[in-house]
């Protein structure tokens, strides 16, 4: 590892104060005022848990648990900020109630920047229905175009986005966004994420915006319609004709990655666990590997950190508010040292977490937030 390791921050923790800030040795007074920018849309998550089965036509299905949340852009966001970084998100606000809660659990819960978001009158927030069954989860979602003074600062400003040491892009297919290439002019390291391409077109060449990113984080499905290749692990090797680090995710399998520019790859397997909701495991993932890499983290630390925060996340209601701060990470690293009979080849894999997490003496109860069935409909005083 680079720089002089981690400090651990002192006093009483609130909501948005994390324990560790990975970053310390390598921070510098002329440094961007953010670690990483995001923007995009923020939904009101409502997550049904419990379910024996999906739901059935013409009957009534009984959720055993529930629990409302930010989601969206809002679940990289947070998990994000929970591992020390610098967070700044730009993006719509509902003046609705689920707007209100949104704006209050991502700025005053998650201590996230939102100088560059807006509240837009009159608009409903975007809405999604997570249904977690039998390890995966269906949504349904809804909401209205945002009018047009809900364009977001970094299209509009003249300065373009705020400067930052990394940005997560979610490419779009056939569409560029100028703030891109803006960002990644002044030096910002740009981390491309990508969804369902539902024109079933899958062409490279209509992601624009890939010749700007340093990495490029599909699955493995994503991965190899893109390339078209029948392997994922195929698919990250050929990615690296158009960036110059591929990182396919491999579901229960883990996850693989190959440096173009190195020629180095790893893969590290996944953390078995009970899943209780799987909704934003995905981008709790990119958020680990974002942090191991801006640190300056080999190739095999980021993946099973990404993986490791990516895993606890699934252990809790919610796609915001379940990703793991340092003190679920720090237990869990001393909690798998005192099984018996374990893996000594697997405790190795994690063994750099040792310089990261706080002493046991040290280590304080970090009061997360996290979701819950009724939602706070009033600001803060």
């Amino acid at each position: 590892m680079s720089g002089k390791g981690p400090s651990y921050y002192s006093g009483e923790t609130g909501h948005c104060q994390a324990q560790v800030d990975p970053l310390a040795g390598l921070r510098a007074p002329d440094d961007p005022p953010w670690d990483v920018y995001l923007t995009g849309t923020v939904f009101l998550d409502i997550i049904f848990t419990g379910l024996d089965s999906a739901p059935v036509r013409g009957t009534e299905s009984w959720a055993r648990g529930m629990g409302s949340s930010p989601g969206g852009v809002a679940n990289m966001a947070t998990a994000l900020a929970r591992l020390g970084l610098k967070t700044s998100l730009a993006a719509a606000f509902g003046s609705d109630h689920y707007g209100e809660y949104c704006w209050d659990a991502l700025a005053q819960g998650e201590g996230i920047d939102l100088s560059t978001s807006r509240t837009v009158s009159g608009w409903h927030s975007p809405v999604t229905v997570s249904m977690a069954y039998e390890g995966e989860r269906t949504m349904v979602s809804h909401g209205h175009e945002p009018p047009p003074e809900a364009a977001l600062l970094q299209e509009d400003a003249p300065d373009g986005p705020p400067r930052a040491r990394a940005a997560v892009a979610s490419l779009d297919p056939g569409r560029r966004a100028p703030w891109i290439a803006q960002a990644a002019s002044r030096g910002t390291r740009i981390f491309g994420d990508v969804g369902w391409d539902d024109t079933g077109a899958w062409d490279l060449a209509g992601l624009a915006d890939l010749e700007h990113c340093e990495a490029f984080l599909p699955n493995a499905e994503e991965a190899m319609r893109y390339t078209r290749t029948s392997c994922p692990r195929e698919a990250a090797h050929a990615l690296t004709a158009y960036v110059p680090l591929a990182v396919v995710t491999l579901g229960a399998e883990g996850a693989y990655a190959v440096d173009g520019r190195t020629g180095e790859s790893a893969e590290v397997p996944a953390i078995a666990v009970e899943a209780l909701d799987p909704t934003g495991a995905g981008d709790v993932f990119v958020a680990g590997f974002v942090t191991g890499t801006l640190a300056g983290w080999p190739l095999a630390d980021r993946l099973a950190f990404a993986g490791l925060t990516a895993a606890l996340s699934v252990q809790e209601f919610g796609g915001s508010l379940s990703a793991p701060g340092w003190a679920e990470i720090g237990a869990w690293w001393r909690r798998v040292q005192s099984v018996a009979e374990q893996d000594p080849a697997a405790l190795r894999r994690y063994g750099f977490l040792a310089d990261l997490v706080p002493p046991a003496e040290q280590a304080r109860p970090w009061p997360l937030r996290r979701a819950v069935p009724t939602i706070g409909f009033r600001r803060s005083a």
